[in-house]
């Protein structure tokens, strides 16, 4: 398979049986029957059906077995959902597809039958890096907000927007981030490189929040809810600002909430944070500790990228908000691979990097997980700083053609089998060369999700309560089993 000619064979109709070594010595029963679907580095096994087993009592355990215990009477939170981000950058791609291949790629997305079944999504609050250019709602210098419109998003990401709700079955759980305020409310007068707001601007630009609201909705886009601000700490080269845990407490207890509140909108769902594992807690400490400001925020987002400088995921602070604040849901709100390399398009640590992600943050206590742009071109853009990543599925703008990427079929093994309103489970490893979570779906349906990234293809045992099955997971592979 070239980069360029991979399609998910799941659009294809495609079975894919690639000599799965699965263990099964009879039909399964219709209660026990578990199917197996597989992504494998090496292979043409992409989400594919890879054959089913059929638990057993009476398998004896042994010290030296890997086996994966799953316990659907130990639940936990309720899954929210899994989706990515339609930026302007992913909408100006899209716009140069051909009619079949904008068609195809909806379908990649969004359909759950013939593709990985997004069921949420995030969008910007006017621009952010990952757009052609820089730009606002509103003319520089009005604080009264006169000349607000979204006339610029029209063109593009508005209408790629309409379409995803669409393929999605006419229902998309929708948030929208900023990334500054304008550049004259800004301590800088830059919407670039950091700077903070400026105390004078705070009640305009909280209702910046509820204009955007408004025109969306009058467009007929439901906003589910916002984050406060993307990345607080971060003095990017892109659109930026900054907050204190402390100062964005304040403007959500003094402004934004009631802001929202005094326009109709109680029922949005204010996201704090937007930024990375390490300092989340010492921002929820600030925040949901505070009564007047905890009683706005619905939860707290997070980012992956504190792993940026070699550092260790930190999971452990995602289960320790968990913990302290059972009441204020958490969610993964952006992941991206960073540095765009062409040549590694298929690069399957890239997909592995998905898996362990999400695994280990609903492990600990997310209900949802957002990925960052659905869509980039052949150079990993546009982005009018340069900033240029990688994407689950590039476009290549010269052939009209999609690539999809080892992470596109990773984040799928969860997206497409575990459903909105499903609860985690207890489900655990006896080896750490198994990765696992497990959910157990509204119409009963158990989904079971196990990550070999060792070089060795691993047969393990999977038990439902008493009751088990010997599967074979290939090296560098990601399964999913369905009872």
């Amino acid at each position: 398979m070239t980069q360029s000619t991979i399609l998910p064979a799941l659009l294809l109709g495609a079975v894919l049986t690639a000599t799965p070594a699965l263990h099964a010595a009879t039909p399964a029963s219709a209660k026990d029957a578990v199917t197996i679907y597989t992504t494998a580095e090496g292979s043409d096994q992409r989400l594919s059906r890879t054959g089913s087993v059929e638990l057993r009592a009476g398998h004896p355990l042994t010290e030296v077995e890997n086996s994966i215990f799953v316990n659907p009477h130990k639940q936990f939170q309720t899954f929210m959902g899994i989706g990515g981000a339609i930026t302007d950058a992913s909408a100006e791609v899209f716009a140069t597809l051909s009619p079949a291949k904008q068609a195809e790629f909806m379908k990649a997305y969004y359909d759950r039958k013939d593709g990985i079944g997004y069921t949420l999504a995030r969008t910007t609050i006017h621009s952010s890096d990952f757009a052609s250019a820089s730009y606002t709602y509103i003319e520089e210098g009005d604080k009264d907000l006169k000349t607000f419109s979204i006339d610029h998003d029209r063109q593009y990401r508005i209408p790629m927007i309409k379409d995803a709700i669409a393929a999605a079955g006419g229902s998309l759980r929708l948030y929208a981030s900023p990334w500054s305020a304008p550049a004259f409310m800004k301590t800088t007068n830059n919407m670039l490189k950091g700077g903070a707001l400026l105390p004078e601007y705070a009640d305009a630009w909280a209702r910046y929040f509820t204009r955007f609201i408004a025109a969306y909705e009058k467009e007929g886009i439901l906003i589910w809810g916002i984050t406060l601000q993307n990345e607080p700490m971060a003095t990017q080269t892109w659109e930026s600002m900054l907050y204190t845990a402390e100062e964005e407490r304040d403007f959500l207890k003094n402004h934004l909430g009631p802001t929202m509140h005094k326009a109709g909108y109680a029922d949005k769902k204010i996201i704090v944070w937007d930024h990375n594992r390490d300092m989340m807690v010492h921002r929820a400490n600030t925040i949901f500790g505070d009564p007047e400001a905890a009683k706005y925020a619905w939860g707290m987002g997070f980012h992956w990228y504190e792993t940026w400088a070699g550092f260790e995921p930190m999971y452990e602070n995602v289960a320790a908000v968990a913990e302290a604040y059972p009441d204020k849901p958490l969610m993964l709100t952006e992941a991206a691979i960073e540095k765009f390399d062409p040549t590694r398009y298929q690069y399957w640590p890239n997909g592995e990097r998905y898996g362990s992600a999400i695994i280990n943050d609903l492990n600990h206590g997310a209900v949802a997980w957002t990925d960052w742009n659905i869509l980039l071109d052949q150079h990993g853009g546009p982005n009018h700083v340069g900033n240029f990543c990688f994407s689950p599925i590039h476009a290549d703008t010269d052939s009209g053609e999609l690539i999809y990427t080892p992470s596109y079929y990773y984040i799928g093994h969860f997206s497409k089998f575990i459903r909105p309103e499903a609860r985690r489970v207890s489900a655990v490893s006896s080896r750490s060369n198994l990765l696992t979570t497990s959910f157990l779906n509204d119409d009963n349906s158990l989904s079971t999700v196990v990550m070999n990234a060792s070089d060795q293809a691993i047969t393990y045992n999977y038990y439902v309560g008493e009751r088990s099955a010997q599967v074979t997971i290939p090296a560098h592979a990601i399964q999913t089993l369905v009872q």
